[in-house]
Protein backbone atom coordinates (compact mmCIF):
# COMPACT_ATOMS: atom_id res chain seq x y z
CA UNK A 1 0.00 0.00 0.00
CA UNK A 2 1.47 3.37 -1.08
CA UNK A 3 0.40 6.28 1.15
CA UNK A 4 2.67 9.18 0.14
CA UNK A 5 1.03 11.68 -2.17
CA UNK A 6 2.22 14.69 -4.14
CA UNK A 7 0.34 17.94 -4.50
CA UNK A 8 0.12 17.37 -8.26
CA UNK A 9 -1.70 14.08 -7.62
CA UNK A 10 -4.20 15.80 -5.34
CA UNK A 11 -4.78 18.64 -7.82
CA UNK A 12 -5.31 16.14 -10.63
CA UNK A 13 -7.75 14.07 -8.56
CA UNK A 14 -9.72 17.16 -7.56
CA UNK A 15 -10.13 18.40 -11.14
CA UNK A 16 -10.79 14.95 -12.59
CA UNK A 17 -13.42 13.93 -10.05
CA UNK A 18 -15.17 17.23 -9.41
CA UNK A 19 -13.76 18.23 -6.03
CA UNK A 20 -12.08 21.52 -7.02
CA UNK A 21 -11.85 23.61 -10.19
CA UNK A 22 -9.71 26.70 -10.92
CA UNK A 23 -11.81 29.84 -10.54
CA UNK A 24 -12.74 31.57 -13.82
CA UNK A 25 -10.78 28.95 -15.75
CA UNK A 26 -12.39 29.93 -19.08
CA UNK A 27 -10.85 33.41 -18.63
CA UNK A 28 -7.42 32.11 -17.73
CA UNK A 29 -8.04 31.68 -14.02
CA UNK A 30 -7.59 33.95 -11.00
CA UNK A 31 -4.56 33.69 -8.73
CA UNK A 32 -5.04 31.86 -5.42
CA UNK A 33 -8.73 31.24 -6.16
CA UNK A 34 -10.69 28.00 -6.59
CA UNK A 35 -14.26 26.79 -6.97
CA UNK A 36 -15.57 23.64 -5.30
CA UNK A 37 -17.32 21.16 -7.57
CA UNK A 38 -20.17 18.75 -6.75
CA UNK A 39 -18.04 16.38 -4.67
CA UNK A 40 -15.97 19.14 -3.09
CA UNK A 41 -19.13 20.91 -2.00
CA UNK A 42 -20.37 17.77 -0.26
CA UNK A 43 -17.04 17.13 1.46
CA UNK A 44 -16.82 20.74 2.67
CA UNK A 45 -20.37 20.56 4.02
CA UNK A 46 -19.61 17.29 5.84
CA UNK A 47 -16.49 18.83 7.41
CA UNK A 48 -18.42 21.88 8.62
CA UNK A 49 -21.27 19.77 9.93
CA UNK A 50 -18.88 17.54 11.87
CA UNK A 51 -17.12 20.59 13.39
CA UNK A 52 -20.44 22.14 14.41
CA UNK A 53 -21.76 18.90 15.84
CA UNK A 54 -18.57 18.26 17.85
CA UNK A 55 -17.98 21.75 19.22
CA UNK A 56 -21.46 23.32 19.35
CA UNK A 57 -24.38 20.87 19.16
CA UNK A 58 -22.82 18.36 21.57
CA UNK A 59 -21.87 21.02 24.13
CA UNK A 60 -23.93 23.23 26.43
CA UNK A 61 -21.29 25.95 26.84
CA UNK A 62 -20.94 27.06 23.21
CA UNK A 63 -23.44 28.92 21.02
CA UNK A 64 -23.36 29.88 17.36
CA UNK A 65 -23.23 33.14 15.45
CA UNK A 66 -23.33 34.21 11.80
CA UNK A 67 -22.07 37.76 11.39
CA UNK A 68 -21.74 39.78 8.19
CA UNK A 69 -18.72 39.61 5.88
CA UNK A 70 -18.55 43.41 5.70
CA UNK A 71 -18.40 45.02 9.14
CA UNK A 72 -18.15 48.69 10.05
CA UNK A 73 -14.68 49.86 8.88
CA UNK A 74 -13.73 51.07 12.37
CA UNK A 75 -14.00 47.45 13.54
CA UNK A 76 -10.65 46.79 11.87
CA UNK A 77 -9.06 49.90 13.34
CA UNK A 78 -10.08 48.80 16.82
CA UNK A 79 -8.83 45.25 16.27
CA UNK A 80 -5.47 46.49 14.97
CA UNK A 81 -5.84 44.86 11.56
CA UNK A 82 -5.47 48.06 9.54
CA UNK A 83 -1.93 48.43 10.87
CA UNK A 84 -0.97 44.98 12.18
CA UNK A 85 -2.37 42.64 9.52
CA UNK A 86 0.75 42.81 7.36
CA UNK A 87 3.19 40.47 5.62
CA UNK A 88 6.75 41.11 4.31
CA UNK A 89 6.67 41.33 0.50
CA UNK A 90 9.43 41.61 -2.11
CA UNK A 91 9.10 42.34 -5.81
CA UNK A 92 10.80 40.81 -8.83
CA UNK A 93 12.64 43.82 -10.30
CA UNK A 94 11.97 42.65 -13.86
CA UNK A 95 8.50 41.01 -13.89
CA UNK A 96 7.17 43.11 -10.99
CA UNK A 97 5.58 40.00 -9.50
CA UNK A 98 5.29 40.05 -5.71
CA UNK A 99 6.34 37.31 -3.31
CA UNK A 100 6.31 36.76 0.43
CA UNK A 101 9.91 37.40 1.53
CA UNK A 102 9.70 34.94 4.40
CA UNK A 103 8.39 32.20 2.11
CA UNK A 104 11.26 32.67 -0.36
CA UNK A 105 13.73 32.36 2.50
CA UNK A 106 11.86 29.35 3.85
CA UNK A 107 12.04 27.63 0.46
CA UNK A 108 15.75 28.40 0.20
CA UNK A 109 16.70 26.82 3.55
CA UNK A 110 14.38 23.80 3.23
CA UNK A 111 16.29 20.53 3.34
CA UNK A 112 19.69 22.13 3.91
CA UNK A 113 21.53 20.64 6.88
CA UNK A 114 23.33 23.89 7.77
CA UNK A 115 19.94 25.59 8.30
CA UNK A 116 18.27 22.80 10.31
CA UNK A 117 17.89 25.06 13.37
CA UNK A 118 17.04 28.17 11.38
CA UNK A 119 13.72 29.87 12.25
CA UNK A 120 12.56 32.29 9.57
CA UNK A 121 9.88 33.77 11.83
CA UNK A 122 12.61 35.36 13.97
CA UNK A 123 13.69 37.67 11.12
CA UNK A 124 12.22 41.14 10.73
CA UNK A 125 12.20 42.92 7.35
CA UNK A 126 15.83 44.01 7.72
CA UNK A 127 16.80 40.50 8.67
CA UNK A 128 14.96 39.07 5.66
CA UNK A 129 16.61 41.58 3.33
CA UNK A 130 20.01 40.77 4.77
CA UNK A 131 19.50 37.03 4.40
CA UNK A 132 18.23 37.37 0.81
CA UNK A 133 21.23 39.53 -0.12
CA UNK A 134 23.81 37.39 1.68
CA UNK A 135 22.62 34.19 -0.04
CA UNK A 136 21.82 35.82 -3.39
CA UNK A 137 18.24 34.54 -3.36
CA UNK A 138 16.42 35.21 -6.63
CA UNK A 139 12.77 35.28 -7.63
CA UNK A 140 11.23 32.10 -9.08
CA UNK A 141 11.96 33.63 -12.50
CA UNK A 142 15.65 34.02 -11.61
CA UNK A 143 15.64 37.79 -11.23
CA UNK A 144 16.88 40.05 -8.43
CA UNK A 145 14.48 41.12 -5.72
CA UNK A 146 13.59 44.50 -4.24
CA UNK A 147 13.91 45.24 -0.55
CA UNK A 148 11.01 43.93 1.48
CA UNK A 149 8.04 46.04 2.46
CA UNK A 150 5.05 45.34 4.64
CA UNK A 151 1.85 44.64 2.71
CA UNK A 152 -1.56 44.82 4.40
CA UNK A 153 -3.58 41.73 3.53
CA UNK A 154 -7.02 43.19 4.30
CA UNK A 155 -9.14 43.29 1.14
CA UNK A 156 -10.60 46.75 0.52
CA UNK A 157 -13.98 47.37 -1.05
CA UNK A 158 -16.26 50.36 -1.57
CA UNK A 159 -19.78 50.89 -0.22
CA UNK A 160 -21.83 53.40 -2.18
CA UNK A 161 -20.98 56.98 -3.08
CA UNK A 162 -21.47 59.95 -0.79
CA UNK A 163 -21.04 63.44 -2.35
CA UNK A 164 -18.56 61.99 -4.82
CA UNK A 165 -16.45 60.26 -2.19
CA UNK A 166 -16.34 56.48 -2.02
CA UNK A 167 -16.66 54.88 1.37
CA UNK A 168 -13.89 52.39 2.01
CA UNK A 169 -14.82 49.17 3.76
CA UNK A 170 -13.09 45.82 4.17
CA UNK A 171 -13.98 42.23 3.51
CA UNK A 172 -13.35 40.63 6.87
CA UNK A 173 -9.90 39.18 7.41
CA UNK A 174 -11.18 36.89 10.16
CA UNK A 175 -14.58 35.90 11.53
CA UNK A 176 -13.55 36.64 15.12
CA UNK A 177 -14.37 40.36 15.09
CA UNK A 178 -18.04 39.71 14.37
CA UNK A 179 -18.06 37.57 17.51
CA UNK A 180 -16.40 40.21 19.68
CA UNK A 181 -18.64 43.02 18.46
CA UNK A 182 -21.70 40.88 19.28
CA UNK A 183 -20.46 39.76 22.71
CA UNK A 184 -22.84 42.05 24.62
CA UNK A 185 -25.78 41.03 22.40
CA UNK A 186 -25.18 37.36 23.13
CA UNK A 187 -24.90 38.02 26.88
CA UNK A 188 -28.09 40.10 26.92
CA UNK A 189 -30.20 37.78 24.76
CA UNK A 190 -29.25 34.34 26.10
CA UNK A 191 -28.95 32.66 29.48
CA UNK A 192 -25.40 31.52 28.90
CA UNK A 193 -22.83 32.22 31.60
CA UNK A 194 -19.03 32.16 31.84
CA UNK A 195 -17.09 30.23 30.86
CA UNK A 196 -18.67 29.92 27.42
CA UNK A 197 -17.79 30.08 23.76
CA UNK A 198 -19.23 31.63 20.62
CA UNK A 199 -18.58 29.73 17.40
CA UNK A 200 -18.82 30.86 13.80
CA UNK A 201 -18.12 29.29 10.42
CA UNK A 202 -17.88 31.71 7.52
CA UNK A 203 -15.94 33.28 4.68
CA UNK A 204 -12.89 35.46 5.23
CA UNK A 205 -10.66 37.23 2.72
CA UNK A 206 -6.97 38.08 2.47
CA UNK A 207 -4.82 39.60 -0.26
CA UNK A 208 -2.62 36.53 -0.61
CA UNK A 209 0.78 36.80 -2.23
CA UNK A 210 1.82 33.14 -2.02
CA UNK A 211 0.86 30.94 -4.96
CA UNK A 212 1.29 27.28 -5.82
CA UNK A 213 -0.13 25.61 -2.70
CA UNK A 214 -3.56 24.86 -4.16
CA UNK A 215 -6.42 25.50 -1.68
CA UNK A 216 -4.06 25.78 1.30
CA UNK A 217 -3.72 29.54 0.93
CA UNK A 218 -6.37 31.43 -1.04
CA UNK A 219 -7.86 34.90 -1.30
CA UNK A 220 -11.29 33.66 -0.21
CA UNK A 221 -11.52 30.91 2.38
CA UNK A 222 -13.71 29.56 5.15
CA UNK A 223 -12.85 29.74 8.83
CA UNK A 224 -14.26 27.94 11.82
CA UNK A 225 -13.47 30.01 14.90
CA UNK A 226 -14.41 29.79 18.54
CA UNK A 227 -13.92 32.57 21.04
CA UNK A 228 -14.00 30.96 24.47
CA UNK A 229 -14.60 33.59 27.16
CA UNK A 230 -13.65 33.04 30.80
CA UNK A 231 -13.01 34.78 34.11
CA UNK A 232 -9.21 35.06 34.53
CA UNK A 233 -9.71 35.35 38.29
CA UNK A 234 -11.32 31.91 38.50
CA UNK A 235 -9.88 29.89 35.61
CA UNK A 236 -6.19 29.38 34.87
CA UNK A 237 -5.72 30.20 31.21
CA UNK A 238 -2.99 27.59 30.83
CA UNK A 239 -5.37 24.83 31.94
CA UNK A 240 -8.08 25.95 29.52
CA UNK A 241 -5.49 26.33 26.79
CA UNK A 242 -4.21 22.78 27.26
CA UNK A 243 -7.76 21.42 27.33
CA UNK A 244 -8.53 23.11 24.02
CA UNK A 245 -5.36 21.74 22.48
CA UNK A 246 -6.44 18.24 23.55
CA UNK A 247 -9.91 18.75 22.06
CA UNK A 248 -8.49 20.01 18.77
CA UNK A 249 -6.19 17.01 18.47
CA UNK A 250 -8.97 14.55 19.35
CA UNK A 251 -11.28 16.05 16.75
CA UNK A 252 -8.67 15.77 14.00
CA UNK A 253 -7.44 12.27 14.87
CA UNK A 254 -10.48 10.52 16.33
CA UNK A 255 -13.40 12.23 14.59
CA UNK A 256 -11.82 12.99 11.22
CA UNK A 257 -9.56 9.94 11.31
CA UNK A 258 -6.29 11.69 10.44
CA UNK A 259 -3.00 9.91 11.14
CA UNK A 260 -1.52 11.35 14.35
CA UNK A 261 1.99 10.81 12.98
CA UNK A 262 1.32 13.55 10.41
CA UNK A 263 0.59 16.17 13.08
CA UNK A 264 2.82 18.25 15.32
CA UNK A 265 2.48 21.29 17.61
CA UNK A 266 4.60 24.38 16.95
CA UNK A 267 4.86 27.37 19.27
CA UNK A 268 4.98 30.85 17.74
CA UNK A 269 8.05 32.92 18.41
CA UNK A 270 7.65 36.32 20.08
CA UNK A 271 8.24 38.05 16.73
CA UNK A 272 5.81 35.83 14.84
CA UNK A 273 2.98 35.97 17.39
CA UNK A 274 0.08 38.26 16.47
CA UNK A 275 -0.28 41.63 18.15
CA UNK A 276 -3.35 40.51 20.12
CA UNK A 277 -1.92 37.25 21.46
CA UNK A 278 0.02 36.38 24.61
CA UNK A 279 0.51 32.75 23.54
CA UNK A 280 -0.02 31.00 20.21
CA UNK A 281 0.49 27.44 19.03
CA UNK A 282 -0.18 25.94 15.62
CA UNK A 283 -1.28 22.37 15.05
CA UNK A 284 0.71 21.65 11.89
CA UNK A 285 -0.04 18.91 9.37
CA UNK A 286 2.49 17.29 7.06
CA UNK A 287 1.18 18.44 3.68
CA UNK A 288 2.99 17.40 0.47
CA UNK A 289 4.87 20.72 0.66
CA UNK A 290 5.93 20.25 4.29
CA UNK A 291 4.55 20.85 7.79
CA UNK A 292 2.21 23.83 7.66
CA UNK A 293 -0.41 25.37 9.93
CA UNK A 294 -3.73 23.60 10.03
CA UNK A 295 -5.25 24.98 13.24
CA UNK A 296 -4.09 27.81 15.45
CA UNK A 297 -4.90 28.48 19.09
CA UNK A 298 -4.27 31.88 20.66
CA UNK A 299 -4.70 33.35 24.12
CA UNK A 300 -6.04 36.77 23.13
CA UNK A 301 -6.47 37.96 26.77
CA UNK A 302 -9.00 40.85 26.92
CA UNK A 303 -7.39 42.72 24.03
CA UNK A 304 -10.33 42.67 21.63
CA UNK A 305 -13.17 43.48 24.01
CA UNK A 306 -11.15 46.34 25.56
CA UNK A 307 -10.29 47.71 22.11
CA UNK A 308 -13.90 47.72 20.95
CA UNK A 309 -14.98 49.30 24.24
CA UNK A 310 -12.39 52.06 23.75
CA UNK A 311 -13.51 52.79 20.18
CA UNK A 312 -17.26 52.64 20.81
CA UNK A 313 -17.78 53.59 24.45
CA UNK A 314 -19.85 50.40 24.90
CA UNK A 315 -19.36 48.60 28.21
CA UNK A 316 -18.16 45.06 27.44
CA UNK A 317 -17.70 44.08 31.06
CA UNK A 318 -19.32 40.98 32.52
CA UNK A 319 -20.98 40.97 35.94
CA UNK A 320 -20.49 37.89 38.11
CA UNK A 321 -23.91 36.83 39.44
CA UNK A 322 -22.55 35.69 42.82
CA UNK A 323 -19.91 38.27 43.73
CA UNK A 324 -21.35 41.15 41.72
CA UNK A 325 -17.83 41.95 40.48
CA UNK A 326 -17.48 43.42 36.99
CA UNK A 327 -14.56 42.54 34.73
CA UNK A 328 -13.60 42.13 31.08
CA UNK A 329 -13.50 38.42 30.18
CA UNK A 330 -10.39 36.89 28.65
CA UNK A 331 -10.46 34.76 25.52
CA UNK A 332 -8.89 31.60 24.14
CA UNK A 333 -9.36 31.24 20.41
CA UNK A 334 -9.07 28.01 18.41
CA UNK A 335 -9.27 29.00 14.72
CA UNK A 336 -9.08 26.59 11.79
CA UNK A 337 -9.31 27.00 8.03
CA UNK A 338 -11.99 24.66 6.67
CA UNK A 339 -10.25 24.59 3.29
CA UNK A 340 -7.05 23.42 4.95
CA UNK A 341 -8.97 20.66 6.71
CA UNK A 342 -10.38 19.74 3.30
CA UNK A 343 -6.88 19.50 1.79
CA UNK A 344 -5.54 17.60 4.81
CA UNK A 345 -8.32 15.00 4.59
CA UNK A 346 -7.70 14.42 0.89
CA UNK A 347 -3.95 14.05 1.45
CA UNK A 348 -4.32 11.80 4.48
CA UNK A 349 -6.92 9.51 2.93
CA UNK A 350 -5.22 9.15 -0.47
CA UNK A 351 -4.17 5.52 -0.90
CA UNK A 352 -2.72 3.50 -3.77
CA UNK A 353 -3.47 -0.20 -3.78
CA UNK A 354 -0.60 -1.40 -5.98
CA UNK A 355 -1.64 -5.06 -5.91
CA UNK A 356 -5.13 -4.34 -7.24
CA UNK A 357 -4.02 -1.33 -9.31
CA UNK A 358 -6.52 1.04 -7.79
CA UNK A 359 -6.61 4.41 -6.08
CA UNK A 360 -9.01 5.11 -3.24
CA UNK A 361 -9.78 7.70 -0.58
CA UNK A 362 -10.09 6.03 2.81
CA UNK A 363 -12.49 8.68 4.11
CA UNK A 364 -14.48 8.22 7.26
CA UNK A 365 -17.95 7.26 5.91
CA UNK A 366 -19.65 10.36 7.34
CA UNK A 367 -17.20 12.55 5.41
CA UNK A 368 -17.60 10.81 2.05
CA UNK A 369 -19.45 12.87 -0.60
CA UNK A 370 -21.50 9.78 -1.47
CA UNK A 371 -22.29 7.21 1.20
CA UNK A 372 -23.35 4.53 -1.26
CA UNK A 373 -23.33 3.91 -5.01
CA UNK A 374 -26.01 1.77 -6.63
CA UNK A 375 -25.22 -0.27 -9.76
CA UNK A 376 -27.40 -2.41 -12.02
CA UNK A 377 -25.27 -5.40 -13.05
CA UNK A 378 -26.28 -4.90 -16.67
CA UNK A 379 -27.90 -1.99 -18.48
CA UNK A 380 -29.96 -3.94 -20.99
CA UNK A 381 -32.14 -5.81 -18.50
CA UNK A 382 -35.21 -3.69 -17.77
CA UNK A 383 -36.10 -5.58 -14.60
CA UNK A 384 -32.61 -5.18 -13.11
CA UNK A 385 -32.52 -1.48 -14.01
CA UNK A 386 -35.99 -0.95 -12.54
CA UNK A 387 -35.02 -2.76 -9.32
CA UNK A 388 -31.82 -0.72 -9.11
CA UNK A 389 -33.75 2.52 -9.42
CA UNK A 390 -36.11 1.42 -6.68
CA UNK A 391 -33.20 0.67 -4.34
CA UNK A 392 -31.53 3.98 -5.20
CA UNK A 393 -34.70 6.02 -4.66
CA UNK A 394 -35.24 4.34 -1.29
CA UNK A 395 -31.76 5.27 -0.12
CA UNK A 396 -31.19 8.79 -1.45
CA UNK A 397 -33.76 10.38 0.85
CA UNK A 398 -31.78 9.27 3.90
CA UNK A 399 -28.19 10.04 2.86
CA UNK A 400 -26.22 11.04 -0.24
CA UNK A 401 -26.21 8.31 -2.88
CA UNK A 402 -25.38 7.99 -6.57
CA UNK A 403 -26.73 5.79 -9.36
CA UNK A 404 -24.17 4.62 -11.91
CA UNK A 405 -24.68 2.35 -14.92
CA UNK A 406 -21.71 3.43 -17.03
CA UNK A 407 -19.12 0.91 -18.21
CA UNK A 408 -18.47 -2.43 -16.57
CA UNK A 409 -18.76 -3.17 -12.86
CA UNK A 410 -15.00 -3.14 -12.30
CA UNK A 411 -14.64 0.37 -13.69
CA UNK A 412 -17.59 1.56 -11.63
CA UNK A 413 -16.00 0.18 -8.46
CA UNK A 414 -12.71 1.93 -9.18
CA UNK A 415 -14.47 5.21 -10.01
CA UNK A 416 -16.27 5.18 -6.66
CA UNK A 417 -13.11 4.12 -4.79
CA UNK A 418 -11.37 7.17 -6.22
CA UNK A 419 -13.91 9.57 -4.70
CA UNK A 420 -14.12 7.71 -1.38
CA UNK A 421 -17.59 6.11 -1.58
CA UNK A 422 -17.62 3.61 1.31
CA UNK A 423 -20.06 1.06 -0.19
CA UNK A 424 -21.10 -0.02 -3.65
CA UNK A 425 -24.37 -1.95 -4.07
CA UNK A 426 -24.95 -4.14 -7.11
CA UNK A 427 -28.36 -5.40 -8.17
CA UNK A 428 -28.11 -8.62 -10.20
CA UNK A 429 -30.24 -11.52 -11.41
CA UNK A 430 -30.43 -13.04 -7.91
CA UNK A 431 -31.80 -9.72 -6.61
CA UNK A 432 -34.91 -10.29 -8.70
CA UNK A 433 -35.43 -13.67 -7.03
CA UNK A 434 -34.60 -13.14 -3.36
CA UNK A 435 -34.46 -9.32 -2.85
CA UNK A 436 -30.80 -9.40 -1.85
CA UNK A 437 -27.91 -7.33 -3.22
CA UNK A 438 -24.13 -7.48 -3.23
CA UNK A 439 -22.52 -4.79 -1.08
CA UNK A 440 -18.81 -4.09 -1.49
CA UNK A 441 -16.55 -2.40 1.08
CA UNK A 442 -14.27 0.29 -0.33
CA UNK A 443 -11.20 -0.29 1.85
CA UNK A 444 -11.15 -4.10 1.93
CA UNK A 445 -12.96 -4.71 -1.43
CA UNK A 446 -14.77 -7.59 0.33
CA UNK A 447 -18.32 -8.33 -0.81
CA UNK A 448 -21.32 -9.90 0.88
CA UNK A 449 -25.00 -10.41 0.25
CA UNK A 450 -27.50 -8.40 2.21
CA UNK A 451 -31.26 -8.05 2.11
CA UNK A 452 -32.57 -4.94 0.40
CA UNK A 453 -34.80 -4.31 3.42
CA UNK A 454 -31.68 -4.14 5.65
CA UNK A 455 -29.59 -1.95 3.38
CA UNK A 456 -30.71 1.47 4.62
CA UNK A 457 -30.15 0.61 8.29
CA UNK A 458 -26.76 -0.94 7.50
CA UNK A 459 -25.50 2.31 5.98
CA UNK A 460 -27.10 4.54 8.63
CA UNK A 461 -25.57 2.46 11.41
CA UNK A 462 -22.09 2.63 9.88
CA UNK A 463 -21.94 6.34 9.18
Amino acid sequence: MVKNVTLDQIVSLCKRCGFVYPTSEIYGGLASSYDYGPLGTELLRNIKNSFWRYFVTNRSDIVGLDSQIILHPKTWEASGHTTGFVEPVVEDTITKRRYRADHLVEDFVKGKEKFKDFVVEELDTKGLDGFIKAHNIKSPDGNTLSVSKFFNTLVETKLGVLEGKKNIAYLRGETAQGIFSNFKNVIDSTRIRLPFGIAQIGKSFRNEITKGQFVFRTVEFEQAEIEYFFNPGESRWKDLYKDWQDQMLRFVTETLGVDKNNLTWRRHTDRERSHYSRETYDLDYRFPFGYKELWGIAYRTDFDLKSHAKYTGVDFSYTDLISGRKFIPHVIEPAVGINRVFLMILCDSYKKDVKNKRLYLSLKPFLAPYKVAVFPLVRNNKEIVKKSREVFNNLKGHFSAIFDDRGNIGKRYFAQDEVGTPWCVTIDYDSLKDNTVTIRDRDTTKQKRIKISELKNFVLFNI
